[in-house]
């Protein structure tokens, strides 16, 4: 239902094994994931792992090496040796170079869906997003956090939102950077790449049984937050400072 957070299953119990503080959010893009998953681990005090952004560097580093998106051992290669880094503020980095604005591109979004569906490349970089999140108190943004990288993690959002919102916001993000795009063009790209998310064999993208369910598309961004913050509380417990 439009406009709705629907609370689902608590996993609480399942974290203590693990012991790692995590909130894992999926969703298709254009969902709003990014911003909601920024704010989140802001006022919590955080540490933001977008997993989309390390697909997107996959996809420049490929691009800027030669290397087609169709050659997913030659992908799988550029994810092993990936030397990227997320500092404090949230800044993607290769190597010395902050690639933050080069892999928002739209061929880059479009090259990180494709490279995505390569089993070897997910293959390559999911034992990094795992080491990466197990330092805990971490929000993990991607498209299977929930049902393949972190499956234990004791609070799982899958935010999601109709067509036409999701096309609606990517195209007046794409605007404010100074993108010439049309937005029947950008709603027909952000289909394709839904396509290829729910459809690839390996990961797909969709909502694990225990996640909660979040639709953005007649919801304020700040009641999104505000409630999701209050269920990290109920379900993190101690592991949240309570003065943040």
């Amino acid at each position: 239902m439009a406009g709705s957070i629907d609370k689902g299953t608590d996993t609480t119990g399942r974290s203590a094994v693990h012991g790692a503080p995590v909130i894992a959010i999926d969703g298709p893009a254009g969902a709003g994931k990014s911003t909601v998953a920024k704010a989140i681990a802001k006022r919590l005090g955080f540490f933001l792992l977008d997993t989309g952004a390390i697909y997107r560097a996959v996809a420049l580093a490929a691009s800027r090496a030669g290397v087609a998106f169709s050659d997913g051992e030659g992908l799988a290669g550029i994810a092993r040796a990936l030397p990227i880094r997320f500092d404090e503020s949230g800044a993607v980095w290769l190597g010395d170079e902050d690639v933050s604005q080069a892999i928002r591109t739209p061929e880059m979004s479009q090259g990180a869906s494709t490279v995505s569906a390569h089993p070897a490349v997910r293959d390559a970089l999911l034992e990094l997003q795992r080491r990466l999140a197990a330092r805990g108190r971490c929000v993990v943004e991607g498209r299977d956090i929930g049902t393949v990288v972190l499956p234990w993690a004791p609070l799982k959002i899958f935010l999601t939102a109709s067509e036409e919102v999701r096309a609606r916001r990517r195209h007046e993000e794409l605007l404010a950077r100074g993108a010439q795009v049309d937005l029947a063009a950008t709603l027909a790209e952000l289909r394709q790449r839904d396509d290829r998310d729910i459809n690839r064999p390996v990961a797909p993208l969709k909502q694990a049984p225990d996640a909660l369910l979040v639709d953005t598309s007649s919801l304020e961004l700040e009641s999104v937050i505000t409630r999701l913050v209050e269920l990290a509380r109920e379900r993190l417990g101690p592991a949240i400072s309570l003065d943040q």
